[in-house]
């Protein structure tokens, strides 16, 4: 071996000695795995058999080598480092079967065209390509692989392929394999340190990872940027280099971990203010929604009711009740409520009684024929035309009234009998006072007749004494006086 050699295999060798495998026996996954067989236990083949940390047999039976299935067109391994650390260099132990390794081996075809990448993620896309074989022949890989890849990540991902329609040289193996036998990672255990022995603090106080080798920083903590991690992410952005956008629900977020330390805009709410507001609205999730149709939440922001008011209420957040009116969009007006007063505005009804003339919960019912007033409980006159069809209100008969009677309730006998009977009795009273009167000129001019026949008979007896004239004679000229007299008349 050239004393060039002899100083790479001890620089790796003094290197490997320095840093730690932050692999050893960490969580592993390979895409297609070997099926079980009775001769191949899957434990021979199981993925964790590549960060193990054995490496004495490096053949399949030896239960130290990680094995996929056969026939694939691609295959993928990897390993989790479980956090982002700072990777030096990594080196791979192939599957020989113990065998000298090259073209005779049968095994080189399979490692040949083999990448490499460093990623956050499981997805290799998400990372960096640490390395990518484009030259290595049959003749010309290594068993044991080394690469110095002096960048950070979580996952270590073994990738090959090949695909259909694509030309490989002739030493590639038909499908892809991984037949990792021991994949190490060579690097420091805690993130923030560099230097062969990982104790010494990266420079700059805010970079999160600096270069192993060197301490120049690579990456700086969340919430920060800048050639020395020296400025703050701008206002709406936060995390690692700054690439990550606050919610726009956010009235302002930590630039660490976006966390809406400032609070959220109306209508929102939780740390990162990406929850609704549920069954309230307005800033802070403070305000009550109102009266949504089928008890639905209202909108968030606003509090308006999306599908409309419950029964009773109007406005774009339900809020008012109905004036005078009730039902769904307060189409249905108040009935005939006692002293005009408003009825419930959810269903209409009256709550102290209805108005004369009606009845019913809504009192928009007038009342039956035949009756009307207060509840419906004072009947209709029987004089009405039509019996008993009266005013629901006033009780004022509707078609006017039977014969004989009149005014508003038929209650009143007629007029031309009331004249009548007027008439009647001023003639019975003229007779009466007619009659009275008579009498007492009968009675007056009795009286004085009296006095004349007294005076009368009393000359008459005078000149009878003087004359003594025959009695039969005197008798005969006093009937004819009475004659003559009107009083006579009129009392035959």
């Amino acid at each position: 071996m050239s004393s060039a050699g002899l100083y790479v295999c001890f620089g790796l060798l003094s290197m490997s000695s320095a840093y730690e495998n932050i692999a050893l026996n960490k969580s592993s996954y390979q895409q297609y795995p070997y099926p079980e067989i009775p001769a191949l236990p899957s434990f021979l083949t199981e993925a964790h058999n590549a960060v193990d940390g054995l490496k004495s047999n490096l053949s399949v039976f030896g239960g130290q080598c990680a094995q996929s299935g056969n026939n694939q067109q691609n295959a993928t391994w990897w390993v989790n480092l479980t956090s982002v650390l700072s990777i030096h260099h990594i080196t791979i132990y192939y599957r020989t079967e113990n065998r000298q390794w090259g073209p005779t081996n049968g095994y080189t075809g399979r490692f040949l065209g083999f990448s490499l990448y460093i990623s956050n993620s499981t997805n290799k896309s998400d990372g960096v390509v640490c390395f990518k074989d484009i030259s290595y022949t049959e003749s010309t890989i290594p068993a044991v692989f080394n690469t110095t890849c002096p960048v950070h990540g979580q996952y270590v991902i073994y990738f090959n392929e090949r695909s259909q329609g694509v030309t490989y040289p002739d030493d590639y193996s038909t499908y892809a394999f991984n037949e990792l036998c021991e994949l190490e990672v060579f690097g420091c255990p805690i993130p923030g340190y560099y230097g062969i022995t990982c104790s010494i603090p990266c420079p700059d106080p805010n970079c999160r990872y600096c270069h192993i080798e060197t301490g120049a920083c690579q990456g700086c903590k969340p919430g920060t940027r800048g050639h020395r991690c020296e400025i703050a992410c701008p206002f709406g952005f936060f995390g690692q280099d700054c690439v990550n956008s606050c919610n726009n629900t956010c009235k302002g977020c930590n630039t660490v971990n976006g966390v809406c330390d400032t609070g959220c805009y109306p209508g929102w709410k939780g740390k990162y203010c990406h929850e609704e507001c549920d069954k309230t609205y307005g800033p802070g999730c403070t305000e009550t929604c109102g009266h949504c149709f089928d008890s639905k939440p209202c909108h968030h922001i606003n509090g308006s009711c999306v599908n409309g008011c419950a029964s009773g209420f109007l406005g774009d957040a339900c809020m008012k009740a109905c004036d005078n009116a009730y039902g769904l969009g307060c189409r249905e007006p108040c009935g005939n409520c006692l002293d005009s007063k408003p009825c419930d505005h959810t269903n209409g009804s009256c709550l102290n009684g209805c108005a004369a003339g009606f009845k019913g919960d809504t009192c928009k019912e007038v009342c039956d024929s035949g009756y009307y007033g207060m509840k419906c409980l004072q009947e209709c006159s029987s004089f009405c035309k039509l019996s008993k069809s009266c005013h629901h209100v006033s009780g004022h008969c509707k078609d006017g009234c039977k014969n004989g009677w009149q005014g508003m309730d038929c209650l009143e006998v007629e007029s031309e009998k009331q004249s009548f009977y007027g008439v009647l009795g001023v003639l019975c009273g003229s007779l009466l006072l007619n009659g009275i009167f008579i009498a007492y000129i009968i009675i007056l001019r009795r009286s004085k007749q009296h006095h004349t026949n007294t005076k009368t008979l009393n000359t008459i007896a005078v000149e009878h004494d003087k004359n003594v004239p025959n009695v039969n004679d005197g008798y005969q000229e006093l009937g004819e006086i009475g004659k003559n007299d009107t009083t006579y008349d009129v009392l035959q």
